[in-house]
C-alpha cells in the first residue's frame, strides 16, 4: 500500500494527511499527538474516524496543519483522516457519514463592513 494523501479544512485551518501501514504512531506538524493537542477533547476528535471504522493500531498518520486556532486545526485533522479512511475503504464511508464526519462545515468568520466597528456591530448613534 502507497501513501494516501488528503486534504481538511475548517475555518482558515488547512490539514494535510499522509496515512501509511504502520502500527499506529500519529505525528503532527513532527510532534506527538498528545504534545501537539494536548486536551482530551482534541485528541478524541482527532481519532474519532479511526476508532469508528476500529483502525486505531494500523496505520501511521503524519499531519501538516497550519493557519487557525487548536480547535479548527483538530477539526481539519479530523476531516482529512476521514477522508482517507473513505479512499482505503468505501464501506468505512457508511460509518462516517451519518456521524457527520464527511462533511466540510461552511462556517467562517463574516468580513468587517466599513463605517462599523466590527461584522455586525455599529458605532454609537446620537441622534442629538
Amino acid at each position: 500500500m502507497e501513501v494516501i494523501h488528503k486534504i481538511g479544512r475548517r475555518k482558515t485551518a488547512v490539514a494535510r494527511v499522509y496515512l501509511s501501514k504502520g502500527e499506529g504512531n500519529i505525528t503532527i506538524n513532527k510532534k506527538d499527538l498528545n504534545d501537539y493537542f494536548t486536551t482530551g477533547t482534541l485528541q478524541y476528535k482527532v481519532k474519532q474516524p479511526l476508532m469508528l471504522t476500529e483502525n486505531e493500531g494500523d496505520f501511521d498518520i503524519r499531519v501538516n496543519v497550519f493557519g487557525g486556532g487548536i480547535t479548527g486545526q483538530a477539526e481539519a485533522v479530523r476531516l482529512a483522516i476521514s477522508r482517507a479512511m473513505c479512499e482505503l475503504d468505501a464501506e468505512n464511508r457508511g460509518i462516517l457519514k451519518p456521524e457527520g464526519l464527511l462533511t466540510r462545515d461552511p462556517r467562517m468568520v463574516e468580513r468587517k463592513k466599513f463605517g462599523q466597528k466590527k461584522a455586525r456591530k455599529k458605532f454609537q448613534f446620537s441622534k442629538r
